[in-house]
Protein backbone atom coordinates (compact mmCIF):
# COMPACT_ATOMS: atom_id res chain seq x y z
CA UNK A 1 0.00 0.00 0.00
CA UNK A 2 1.18 3.54 -0.55
CA UNK A 3 0.76 5.88 2.35
CA UNK A 4 -0.89 9.05 1.27
CA UNK A 5 -0.82 12.28 3.15
CA UNK A 6 -3.11 15.08 2.12
CA UNK A 7 -1.14 18.32 1.73
CA UNK A 8 -2.55 21.78 2.31
CA UNK A 9 -3.72 22.02 -1.29
CA UNK A 10 -5.52 18.67 -1.05
CA UNK A 11 -2.92 16.98 -3.30
CA UNK A 12 -2.03 13.47 -2.06
CA UNK A 13 1.70 13.03 -1.29
CA UNK A 14 3.27 9.58 -1.61
CA UNK A 15 5.86 9.03 1.11
CA UNK A 16 6.58 5.31 1.08
CA UNK A 17 7.19 3.04 -1.87
CA UNK A 18 4.29 1.22 -3.50
CA UNK A 19 3.68 -2.10 -1.72
CA UNK A 20 5.09 -1.02 1.67
CA UNK A 21 3.10 -2.27 4.65
CA UNK A 22 2.79 -0.18 7.78
CA UNK A 23 1.39 -1.29 11.12
CA UNK A 24 0.95 1.44 13.70
CA UNK A 25 0.27 1.94 17.38
CA UNK A 26 -1.56 -0.78 19.29
CA UNK A 27 -1.64 -3.16 16.29
CA UNK A 28 2.12 -3.02 15.89
CA UNK A 29 2.66 -3.61 19.61
CA UNK A 30 0.16 -6.45 19.74
CA UNK A 31 1.76 -8.13 16.74
CA UNK A 32 5.28 -7.95 18.24
CA UNK A 33 4.14 -8.98 21.72
CA UNK A 34 2.29 -12.02 20.36
CA UNK A 35 5.31 -13.13 18.32
CA UNK A 36 7.66 -12.81 21.32
CA UNK A 37 5.22 -14.67 23.60
CA UNK A 38 4.91 -17.51 21.07
CA UNK A 39 8.71 -17.97 20.96
CA UNK A 40 8.81 -18.11 24.76
CA UNK A 41 5.96 -20.63 24.67
CA UNK A 42 7.95 -22.93 22.35
CA UNK A 43 10.94 -23.27 24.71
CA UNK A 44 9.09 -23.01 28.01
CA UNK A 45 8.25 -26.72 28.13
CA UNK A 46 11.94 -27.61 27.79
CA UNK A 47 13.06 -25.73 30.94
CA UNK A 48 14.60 -27.71 33.78
CA UNK A 49 15.48 -31.36 34.47
CA UNK A 50 11.96 -32.52 33.68
CA UNK A 51 11.74 -30.38 30.55
CA UNK A 52 10.80 -32.10 27.29
CA UNK A 53 13.05 -32.27 24.24
CA UNK A 54 12.25 -30.91 20.80
CA UNK A 55 12.78 -32.78 17.55
CA UNK A 56 13.76 -30.38 14.80
CA UNK A 57 13.84 -31.44 11.16
CA UNK A 58 15.48 -29.10 8.68
CA UNK A 59 14.82 -28.73 4.94
CA UNK A 60 17.31 -31.50 4.13
CA UNK A 61 15.63 -33.88 6.54
CA UNK A 62 18.45 -33.72 9.12
CA UNK A 63 17.14 -34.33 12.61
CA UNK A 64 18.26 -32.53 15.78
CA UNK A 65 16.94 -33.63 19.18
CA UNK A 66 17.68 -31.15 21.94
CA UNK A 67 16.32 -29.11 24.83
CA UNK A 68 19.02 -26.44 24.58
CA UNK A 69 17.16 -23.14 24.12
CA UNK A 70 19.75 -21.57 21.82
CA UNK A 71 19.89 -24.66 19.58
CA UNK A 72 16.10 -24.94 19.32
CA UNK A 73 15.76 -21.32 18.25
CA UNK A 74 18.75 -21.48 15.91
CA UNK A 75 17.38 -24.54 14.11
CA UNK A 76 13.81 -23.29 13.58
CA UNK A 77 13.67 -20.81 10.75
CA UNK A 78 12.09 -17.79 12.45
CA UNK A 79 10.67 -15.16 10.09
CA UNK A 80 8.95 -12.59 12.31
CA UNK A 81 11.30 -9.67 13.15
CA UNK A 82 10.23 -9.53 16.82
CA UNK A 83 10.67 -13.28 17.17
CA UNK A 84 14.14 -12.94 15.64
CA UNK A 85 15.11 -10.62 18.49
CA UNK A 86 14.22 -13.37 20.97
CA UNK A 87 16.43 -15.77 19.02
CA UNK A 88 19.27 -13.25 19.16
CA UNK A 89 19.20 -12.91 22.97
CA UNK A 90 19.36 -16.64 23.39
CA UNK A 91 22.36 -16.78 21.00
CA UNK A 92 24.08 -13.91 22.79
CA UNK A 93 23.52 -15.54 26.20
CA UNK A 94 24.92 -18.80 24.83
CA UNK A 95 28.07 -17.07 23.56
CA UNK A 96 28.53 -15.00 26.69
CA UNK A 97 27.85 -17.43 29.55
CA UNK A 98 26.89 -20.69 27.80
CA UNK A 99 23.91 -21.53 30.00
CA UNK A 100 20.51 -20.03 30.77
CA UNK A 101 19.55 -19.91 27.09
CA UNK A 102 16.04 -21.22 27.78
CA UNK A 103 15.54 -19.15 30.96
CA UNK A 104 16.37 -15.91 29.19
CA UNK A 105 13.69 -16.46 26.53
CA UNK A 106 11.11 -17.60 29.09
CA UNK A 107 11.82 -14.54 31.26
CA UNK A 108 11.71 -12.14 28.30
CA UNK A 109 8.37 -13.67 27.23
CA UNK A 110 7.01 -13.25 30.77
CA UNK A 111 8.16 -9.61 30.99
CA UNK A 112 6.45 -8.85 27.69
CA UNK A 113 3.27 -10.65 28.74
CA UNK A 114 3.09 -8.72 32.02
CA UNK A 115 3.74 -5.46 30.14
CA UNK A 116 0.85 -6.24 27.81
CA UNK A 117 -1.49 -6.34 30.82
CA UNK A 118 -0.34 -2.82 31.75
CA UNK A 119 -0.55 -1.49 28.18
CA UNK A 120 -4.16 -2.69 28.07
CA UNK A 121 -4.75 -0.56 31.16
CA UNK A 122 -3.30 2.46 29.33
CA UNK A 123 0.07 2.54 31.06
CA UNK A 124 2.55 4.08 28.63
CA UNK A 125 5.27 1.68 27.37
CA UNK A 126 8.04 4.14 28.31
CA UNK A 127 6.87 4.10 31.94
CA UNK A 128 6.93 0.28 31.89
CA UNK A 129 10.43 0.27 30.39
CA UNK A 130 11.74 2.65 33.07
CA UNK A 131 10.16 0.54 35.82
CA UNK A 132 11.65 -2.63 34.33
CA UNK A 133 15.14 -1.11 34.07
CA UNK A 134 15.15 0.01 37.70
CA UNK A 135 13.79 -3.36 38.83
CA UNK A 136 16.48 -5.22 36.82
CA UNK A 137 19.27 -3.18 38.42
CA UNK A 138 17.79 -3.81 41.86
CA UNK A 139 17.35 -7.55 41.12
CA UNK A 140 21.04 -7.88 40.21
CA UNK A 141 22.02 -6.11 43.45
CA UNK A 142 19.84 -8.55 45.45
CA UNK A 143 21.41 -11.54 43.67
CA UNK A 144 24.91 -10.25 44.40
CA UNK A 145 24.05 -9.90 48.08
CA UNK A 146 22.87 -13.48 48.46
CA UNK A 147 25.46 -15.14 46.19
CA UNK A 148 27.92 -17.47 47.86
CA UNK A 149 31.56 -16.48 47.16
CA UNK A 150 34.00 -19.34 46.57
CA UNK A 151 37.64 -19.81 45.57
CA UNK A 152 37.70 -19.94 41.77
CA UNK A 153 39.48 -23.26 41.36
CA UNK A 154 37.70 -25.33 44.03
CA UNK A 155 37.35 -28.60 42.17
CA UNK A 156 34.36 -29.94 44.11
CA UNK A 157 32.40 -26.71 43.62
CA UNK A 158 33.17 -26.73 39.90
CA UNK A 159 32.00 -30.34 39.60
CA UNK A 160 28.69 -29.44 41.31
CA UNK A 161 28.21 -26.57 38.88
CA UNK A 162 29.09 -28.59 35.76
CA UNK A 163 26.80 -31.38 36.97
CA UNK A 164 23.89 -28.98 37.47
CA UNK A 165 24.34 -27.65 33.92
CA UNK A 166 23.98 -31.21 32.61
CA UNK A 167 21.06 -32.23 34.86
CA UNK A 168 18.57 -30.75 32.43
CA UNK A 169 20.01 -32.53 29.42
CA UNK A 170 19.74 -35.90 27.74
CA UNK A 171 23.04 -36.91 29.38
CA UNK A 172 21.85 -36.34 32.97
CA UNK A 173 22.33 -40.02 33.91
CA UNK A 174 26.06 -39.75 33.11
CA UNK A 175 26.41 -36.20 34.44
CA UNK A 176 28.66 -37.35 37.32
CA UNK A 177 31.34 -38.82 35.02
CA UNK A 178 31.05 -36.10 32.38
CA UNK A 179 31.26 -33.29 34.97
CA UNK A 180 34.51 -34.80 36.28
CA UNK A 181 35.98 -34.85 32.74
CA UNK A 182 34.83 -31.29 31.98
CA UNK A 183 36.26 -29.86 35.21
CA UNK A 184 39.58 -31.68 34.76
CA UNK A 185 39.79 -30.22 31.26
CA UNK A 186 38.87 -26.70 32.45
CA UNK A 187 41.41 -26.74 35.28
CA UNK A 188 44.15 -28.12 33.01
CA UNK A 189 43.91 -25.22 30.56
CA UNK A 190 42.97 -22.39 32.95
CA UNK A 191 45.61 -19.77 33.65
CA UNK A 192 46.09 -17.82 36.85
CA UNK A 193 45.92 -14.05 36.44
CA UNK A 194 46.28 -11.18 38.92
CA UNK A 195 42.53 -10.96 39.43
CA UNK A 196 41.77 -14.69 39.47
CA UNK A 197 41.65 -17.18 36.62
CA UNK A 198 41.23 -17.01 32.88
CA UNK A 199 39.96 -19.80 30.66
CA UNK A 200 39.83 -19.82 26.88
CA UNK A 201 37.16 -22.28 25.85
CA UNK A 202 38.97 -22.89 22.52
CA UNK A 203 41.77 -24.62 24.42
CA UNK A 204 39.43 -27.54 25.08
CA UNK A 205 38.91 -29.37 21.82
CA UNK A 206 35.73 -31.41 21.71
CA UNK A 207 35.76 -34.32 19.24
CA UNK A 208 32.75 -36.59 18.88
CA UNK A 209 32.27 -40.00 17.31
CA UNK A 210 29.16 -42.17 17.40
CA UNK A 211 29.81 -45.64 18.77
CA UNK A 212 30.31 -47.10 22.24
CA UNK A 213 28.30 -45.34 24.93
CA UNK A 214 28.47 -42.03 26.79
CA UNK A 215 30.50 -43.79 29.48
CA UNK A 216 33.32 -44.23 26.95
CA UNK A 217 33.78 -40.45 26.77
CA UNK A 218 37.26 -39.59 27.95
CA UNK A 219 39.68 -36.74 28.50
CA UNK A 220 42.92 -36.84 26.55
CA UNK A 221 45.80 -34.79 27.98
CA UNK A 222 46.75 -33.70 24.51
CA UNK A 223 45.15 -33.48 21.09
CA UNK A 224 43.20 -35.81 18.80
CA UNK A 225 43.75 -35.12 15.10
CA UNK A 226 40.99 -36.43 12.86
CA UNK A 227 43.55 -37.42 10.20
CA UNK A 228 45.45 -40.62 9.53
CA UNK A 229 49.17 -41.23 9.10
CA UNK A 230 49.96 -40.33 5.48
CA UNK A 231 52.02 -43.34 4.44
CA UNK A 232 51.51 -47.04 5.10
CA UNK A 233 55.22 -47.60 5.73
CA UNK A 234 55.40 -45.14 8.62
CA UNK A 235 55.29 -46.25 12.27
CA UNK A 236 51.79 -46.08 13.77
CA UNK A 237 53.01 -45.55 17.32
CA UNK A 238 55.84 -43.44 18.69
CA UNK A 239 56.71 -43.13 22.35
CA UNK A 240 58.64 -40.13 23.72
CA UNK A 241 57.64 -38.18 20.64
CA UNK A 242 59.54 -35.09 19.46
CA UNK A 243 57.00 -33.19 17.40
CA UNK A 244 57.70 -30.71 14.58
CA UNK A 245 54.80 -28.43 13.54
CA UNK A 246 55.30 -27.19 9.99
CA UNK A 247 53.17 -24.63 8.21
CA UNK A 248 54.74 -25.03 4.76
CA UNK A 249 54.25 -27.67 2.10
CA UNK A 250 56.85 -30.42 1.78
CA UNK A 251 56.60 -30.13 -1.98
CA UNK A 252 58.49 -28.45 -4.79
CA UNK A 253 56.97 -25.02 -5.06
CA UNK A 254 55.39 -24.15 -8.37
CA UNK A 255 56.46 -20.83 -9.85
CA UNK A 256 54.10 -17.88 -9.70
CA UNK A 257 54.09 -17.47 -13.48
CA UNK A 258 54.18 -19.92 -16.39
CA UNK A 259 57.75 -21.10 -16.82
CA UNK A 260 59.06 -23.31 -19.61
CA UNK A 261 62.01 -25.64 -19.34
CA UNK A 262 63.37 -26.93 -22.62
CA UNK A 263 64.71 -30.48 -22.25
CA UNK A 264 66.52 -31.85 -25.27
CA UNK A 265 67.87 -35.17 -24.10
CA UNK A 266 66.94 -38.02 -21.75
CA UNK A 267 69.96 -37.15 -19.59
CA UNK A 268 68.63 -33.69 -18.93
CA UNK A 269 65.27 -35.19 -18.00
CA UNK A 270 66.99 -37.53 -15.57
CA UNK A 271 69.00 -34.66 -14.06
CA UNK A 272 65.81 -32.61 -13.69
CA UNK A 273 64.00 -35.41 -11.82
CA UNK A 274 67.06 -36.14 -9.69
CA UNK A 275 67.27 -32.46 -8.73
CA UNK A 276 63.60 -32.51 -7.63
CA UNK A 277 64.33 -35.66 -5.67
CA UNK A 278 67.38 -34.11 -4.05
CA UNK A 279 65.46 -31.01 -2.99
CA UNK A 280 62.75 -33.10 -1.33
CA UNK A 281 65.45 -35.27 0.25
CA UNK A 282 67.16 -32.22 1.74
CA UNK A 283 63.84 -31.07 3.22
CA UNK A 284 63.40 -34.41 4.98
CA UNK A 285 67.07 -34.41 6.07
CA UNK A 286 66.49 -31.05 7.75
CA UNK A 287 63.64 -32.60 9.78
CA UNK A 288 65.75 -35.67 10.69
CA UNK A 289 68.68 -33.45 11.61
CA UNK A 290 66.73 -31.52 14.27
CA UNK A 291 65.67 -34.81 15.90
CA UNK A 292 61.94 -34.89 15.16
CA UNK A 293 60.21 -38.26 15.03
CA UNK A 294 56.69 -36.88 14.46
CA UNK A 295 55.76 -34.28 11.83
CA UNK A 296 52.42 -32.48 11.75
CA UNK A 297 52.07 -30.47 8.56
CA UNK A 298 49.36 -27.93 7.75
CA UNK A 299 49.88 -28.23 3.99
CA UNK A 300 50.50 -31.04 1.50
CA UNK A 301 53.40 -33.52 1.40
CA UNK A 302 54.85 -34.83 -1.87
CA UNK A 303 54.85 -38.63 -2.42
CA UNK A 304 58.64 -38.71 -2.60
CA UNK A 305 58.96 -36.74 0.65
CA UNK A 306 56.50 -39.21 2.22
CA UNK A 307 58.74 -42.06 1.08
CA UNK A 308 61.84 -40.52 2.69
CA UNK A 309 59.94 -39.72 5.91
CA UNK A 310 58.72 -43.33 6.07
CA UNK A 311 62.30 -44.59 5.56
CA UNK A 312 63.42 -42.41 8.46
CA UNK A 313 60.62 -43.87 10.66
CA UNK A 314 58.94 -40.48 11.14
CA UNK A 315 55.19 -40.54 11.81
CA UNK A 316 53.65 -37.82 9.64
CA UNK A 317 50.19 -36.22 9.45
CA UNK A 318 49.29 -33.69 6.75
CA UNK A 319 46.62 -31.10 5.92
CA UNK A 320 45.85 -30.42 9.58
CA UNK A 321 43.51 -27.48 10.30
CA UNK A 322 45.13 -24.24 11.45
CA UNK A 323 43.09 -24.27 14.68
CA UNK A 324 44.42 -27.76 15.43
CA UNK A 325 47.97 -26.59 14.75
CA UNK A 326 47.52 -23.82 17.34
CA UNK A 327 46.10 -26.32 19.84
CA UNK A 328 48.98 -28.72 19.15
CA UNK A 329 51.44 -25.91 19.86
CA UNK A 330 49.72 -25.12 23.19
CA UNK A 331 49.51 -28.78 24.15
CA UNK A 332 53.05 -29.87 23.31
CA UNK A 333 54.93 -26.53 23.70
CA UNK A 334 56.13 -26.80 20.10
CA UNK A 335 56.50 -23.76 17.86
CA UNK A 336 54.76 -23.68 14.48
CA UNK A 337 57.45 -22.93 11.88
CA UNK A 338 56.53 -21.34 8.56
CA UNK A 339 59.69 -22.37 6.79
CA UNK A 340 61.78 -25.51 7.12
CA UNK A 341 64.90 -23.34 7.11
CA UNK A 342 63.92 -22.06 10.56
CA UNK A 343 63.35 -25.47 12.13
CA UNK A 344 65.65 -26.20 15.05
CA UNK A 345 65.62 -28.72 17.92
CA UNK A 346 64.30 -25.91 20.19
CA UNK A 347 61.08 -25.67 18.14
CA UNK A 348 60.07 -29.27 18.79
CA UNK A 349 57.28 -30.18 21.18
CA UNK A 350 57.11 -33.32 23.27
CA UNK A 351 54.49 -35.93 24.17
CA UNK A 352 54.70 -39.34 25.79
CA UNK A 353 52.84 -41.05 22.98
CA UNK A 354 51.68 -40.34 19.43
CA UNK A 355 49.59 -43.15 18.03
CA UNK A 356 47.15 -43.82 15.21
CA UNK A 357 44.03 -45.55 16.48
CA UNK A 358 40.86 -46.71 14.87
CA UNK A 359 37.79 -44.87 16.12
CA UNK A 360 34.71 -46.52 14.63
CA UNK A 361 35.59 -46.65 10.91
CA UNK A 362 38.08 -43.76 10.88
CA UNK A 363 41.73 -43.66 11.78
CA UNK A 364 42.69 -40.77 14.04
CA UNK A 365 46.03 -39.73 15.46
CA UNK A 366 46.15 -39.33 19.26
CA UNK A 367 48.82 -37.12 20.81
CA UNK A 368 48.84 -38.00 24.51
CA UNK A 369 50.75 -37.35 27.70
CA UNK A 370 51.99 -33.84 27.04
CA UNK A 371 53.86 -32.51 30.10
CA UNK A 372 51.72 -29.51 31.06
CA UNK A 373 49.19 -29.33 28.28
CA UNK A 374 47.61 -25.92 27.82
CA UNK A 375 45.23 -27.53 25.37
CA UNK A 376 43.34 -30.80 25.86
CA UNK A 377 40.71 -32.87 24.06
CA UNK A 378 37.44 -34.37 25.22
CA UNK A 379 36.50 -37.31 23.00
CA UNK A 380 32.74 -37.86 23.23
CA UNK A 381 31.28 -41.27 22.40
CA UNK A 382 27.63 -42.29 22.38
CA UNK A 383 25.10 -44.73 20.97
CA UNK A 384 24.14 -42.67 17.92
CA UNK A 385 24.97 -39.47 16.10
CA UNK A 386 22.01 -37.66 17.72
CA UNK A 387 23.24 -38.61 21.19
CA UNK A 388 26.83 -37.46 20.61
CA UNK A 389 25.55 -34.19 19.11
CA UNK A 390 23.42 -33.49 22.19
CA UNK A 391 26.26 -34.63 24.49
CA UNK A 392 28.55 -32.13 22.74
CA UNK A 393 26.07 -29.32 23.43
CA UNK A 394 25.84 -30.40 27.09
CA UNK A 395 29.62 -30.50 27.43
CA UNK A 396 29.81 -27.02 25.91
CA UNK A 397 27.33 -25.73 28.50
CA UNK A 398 29.22 -27.41 31.34
CA UNK A 399 32.54 -25.99 30.10
CA UNK A 400 31.06 -22.52 29.86
CA UNK A 401 29.65 -22.57 33.41
CA UNK A 402 33.02 -23.82 34.70
CA UNK A 403 34.63 -20.88 32.89
CA UNK A 404 32.04 -18.48 34.37
CA UNK A 405 32.82 -19.59 37.92
CA UNK A 406 36.59 -19.65 37.38
CA UNK A 407 36.44 -16.06 36.16
CA UNK A 408 33.79 -14.80 38.60
CA UNK A 409 33.73 -17.14 41.61
CA UNK A 410 30.21 -16.61 42.97
CA UNK A 411 27.37 -19.13 42.94
CA UNK A 412 23.68 -19.32 43.79
CA UNK A 413 21.39 -22.32 44.28
CA UNK A 414 19.28 -23.44 41.33
CA UNK A 415 15.71 -24.69 41.17
CA UNK A 416 14.22 -21.23 40.71
CA UNK A 417 15.23 -20.30 44.30
CA UNK A 418 17.20 -17.12 43.47
CA UNK A 419 14.42 -15.87 41.17
CA UNK A 420 11.73 -16.50 43.79
CA UNK A 421 13.80 -14.80 46.52
CA UNK A 422 14.63 -11.83 44.29
CA UNK A 423 10.94 -11.48 43.39
CA UNK A 424 9.90 -11.34 47.06
CA UNK A 425 12.62 -8.79 47.89
CA UNK A 426 11.65 -6.72 44.83
CA UNK A 427 8.07 -6.55 46.06
CA UNK A 428 9.23 -5.02 49.34
CA UNK A 429 11.38 -2.55 47.42
CA UNK A 430 8.58 -1.45 45.05
CA UNK A 431 6.93 0.38 47.96
CA UNK A 432 9.75 2.93 47.78
CA UNK A 433 8.85 3.79 44.16
CA UNK A 434 6.17 6.27 43.24
CA UNK A 435 3.64 6.47 40.46
CA UNK A 436 3.14 3.96 37.71
CA UNK A 437 6.76 2.75 37.78
CA UNK A 438 5.81 0.94 40.97
CA UNK A 439 3.26 -1.17 39.07
CA UNK A 440 5.85 -1.96 36.38
CA UNK A 441 8.40 -3.06 38.99
CA UNK A 442 5.75 -5.29 40.61
CA UNK A 443 5.09 -6.88 37.23
CA UNK A 444 8.84 -7.47 36.91
CA UNK A 445 8.76 -9.43 40.18
CA UNK A 446 5.80 -11.46 38.90
CA UNK A 447 7.67 -12.22 35.68
CA UNK A 448 10.69 -13.50 37.64
CA UNK A 449 8.43 -16.07 39.32
CA UNK A 450 7.67 -17.58 35.92
CA UNK A 451 11.02 -19.44 36.12
CA UNK A 452 10.18 -21.51 39.27
CA UNK A 453 6.60 -21.78 37.97
CA UNK A 454 7.71 -23.29 34.64
CA UNK A 455 10.03 -25.70 36.46
CA UNK A 456 7.09 -26.83 38.60
CA UNK A 457 4.73 -27.20 35.63
CA UNK A 458 7.30 -29.28 33.72
CA UNK A 459 7.64 -31.54 36.77
CA UNK A 460 3.86 -32.09 36.81
CA UNK A 461 3.31 -30.07 39.98
CA UNK A 462 0.37 -27.76 40.59
CA UNK A 463 1.64 -24.25 39.70
CA UNK A 464 -0.60 -22.32 42.11
CA UNK A 465 0.08 -24.56 45.13
CA UNK A 466 3.79 -24.47 44.35
CA UNK A 467 3.89 -20.69 44.12
CA UNK A 468 2.01 -20.13 47.38
CA UNK A 469 4.21 -22.63 49.24
CA UNK A 470 7.33 -21.03 47.75
CA UNK A 471 6.26 -17.53 48.77
CA UNK A 472 5.37 -18.55 52.30
CA UNK A 473 8.68 -20.39 52.91
CA UNK A 474 10.69 -17.57 51.35
CA UNK A 475 8.92 -14.97 53.48
CA UNK A 476 9.94 -16.95 56.58
CA UNK A 477 13.54 -16.25 55.64
CA UNK A 478 14.52 -19.51 53.97
CA UNK A 479 16.20 -17.88 50.94
CA UNK A 480 17.26 -21.06 49.11
CA UNK A 481 13.76 -22.51 48.93
CA UNK A 482 13.08 -23.55 45.36
CA UNK A 483 11.47 -26.24 43.25
CA UNK A 484 13.07 -29.64 43.80
CA UNK A 485 12.10 -30.89 40.35
CA UNK A 486 13.49 -34.41 40.71
CA UNK A 487 11.27 -35.14 43.73
CA UNK A 488 8.44 -32.83 42.61
CA UNK A 489 8.27 -30.80 45.82
CA UNK A 490 9.28 -27.43 47.24
CA UNK A 491 12.41 -27.67 49.36
CA UNK A 492 15.81 -26.24 50.29
CA UNK A 493 17.83 -26.40 47.08
CA UNK A 494 21.20 -25.60 48.67
CA UNK A 495 21.19 -29.08 50.27
CA UNK A 496 20.75 -30.79 46.91
CA UNK A 497 24.04 -29.82 45.23
CA UNK A 498 22.15 -27.83 42.59
CA UNK A 499 24.19 -24.68 42.05
CA UNK A 500 24.55 -22.19 39.22
CA UNK A 501 26.98 -19.37 38.47
CA UNK A 502 25.83 -15.93 39.57
CA UNK A 503 27.02 -14.48 36.28
CA UNK A 504 24.49 -16.65 34.36
CA UNK A 505 21.60 -15.30 36.45
CA UNK A 506 22.84 -11.73 35.93
CA UNK A 507 23.12 -12.22 32.17
CA UNK A 508 19.61 -13.72 31.98
CA UNK A 509 18.07 -10.73 33.79
CA UNK A 510 20.04 -8.15 31.78
CA UNK A 511 19.34 -9.70 28.38
CA UNK A 512 15.66 -10.42 29.02
CA UNK A 513 15.05 -6.87 30.30
CA UNK A 514 16.85 -5.32 27.34
CA UNK A 515 14.94 -7.26 24.70
CA UNK A 516 11.60 -6.67 26.45
CA UNK A 517 12.34 -2.94 26.69
CA UNK A 518 13.31 -2.78 23.05
CA UNK A 519 10.17 -4.55 21.85
CA UNK A 520 7.84 -2.50 24.04
CA UNK A 521 9.15 0.78 22.66
CA UNK A 522 8.19 -0.11 19.07
CA UNK A 523 4.93 1.49 17.96
CA UNK A 524 5.36 1.47 14.21
CA UNK A 525 6.44 -1.35 11.89
CA UNK A 526 7.19 -0.35 8.32
CA UNK A 527 7.91 -3.36 6.12
CA UNK A 528 9.23 -2.92 2.61
CA UNK A 529 7.48 -4.83 -0.13
CA UNK A 530 8.96 -8.09 -1.32
CA UNK A 531 10.28 -7.96 -4.89
CA UNK A 532 7.89 -9.34 -7.48
CA UNK A 533 8.44 -12.96 -8.45
CA UNK A 534 10.11 -15.30 -6.03
CA UNK A 535 11.16 -14.93 -2.43
CA UNK A 536 12.67 -11.70 -1.15
CA UNK A 537 16.33 -11.29 -1.94
CA UNK A 538 18.98 -10.15 0.49
CA UNK A 539 18.83 -6.51 1.64
CA UNK A 540 19.86 -4.14 -1.07
CA UNK A 541 18.84 -6.60 -3.74
CA UNK A 542 22.45 -7.12 -4.82
CA UNK A 543 24.44 -10.33 -5.20
CA UNK A 544 21.41 -12.20 -6.55
CA UNK A 545 22.87 -12.17 -10.01
CA UNK A 546 26.19 -13.55 -8.87
CA UNK A 547 25.01 -17.07 -9.68
CA UNK A 548 26.08 -16.46 -13.26
CA UNK A 549 29.68 -16.23 -12.15
CA UNK A 550 29.84 -20.02 -12.16
CA UNK A 551 30.74 -19.88 -15.83
CA UNK A 552 34.06 -18.26 -14.99
CA UNK A 553 35.57 -21.70 -14.40
CA UNK A 554 35.71 -22.38 -18.11
CA UNK A 555 37.76 -19.30 -18.93
CA UNK A 556 41.47 -19.62 -19.50
CA UNK A 557 42.68 -17.33 -16.76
Amino acid sequence: MSIQQGSAGGVPVLILKEGTAQTKGRDAQKNNITAAKLIAEIVRSSLGPRGMDKMLVDTLGDVTITNDGATILKEIDVQHPAAKMMVEISKATDNEVGDGTTSVVVLAGALIEKAEELINKDVHPTVIVDGYRKAATRAIEILNNIAHKIAGNEKQELIRIAKTAMQTKLVSAESEDLAQIVVDAALAVSEKTDSGFRLDIDDVKVEKKAGGSLRDTKLIKGIVLDKEVVHGGMPKRIEKAKIALINSALEIEKTEFDAKININSPDQMKMFLEEENRMLRSMVDKIIECGANVVVCQKGIDDIAQHYLAKANILTVRRVKESDMTKMARATTARVVNSLEDLTAKDLGSADLVEERKVETDKWVFVEGAKHPKSVTILIRGGSQRIVDEAERSVHDALMVSKDVLEKPAIVAGGGAPEAYTASKLREWTNTLSGREQIAAEKFAEALEVIPLSLAENAGMDPIDTLTELRSKQSKGSKWTGVDVRNAKVGDISKLDIVEPLVVKEQVIKSATEVASMLLRIDDVIASSKSAGGPPGPPGGGMGGMGGMGGMGGMDM
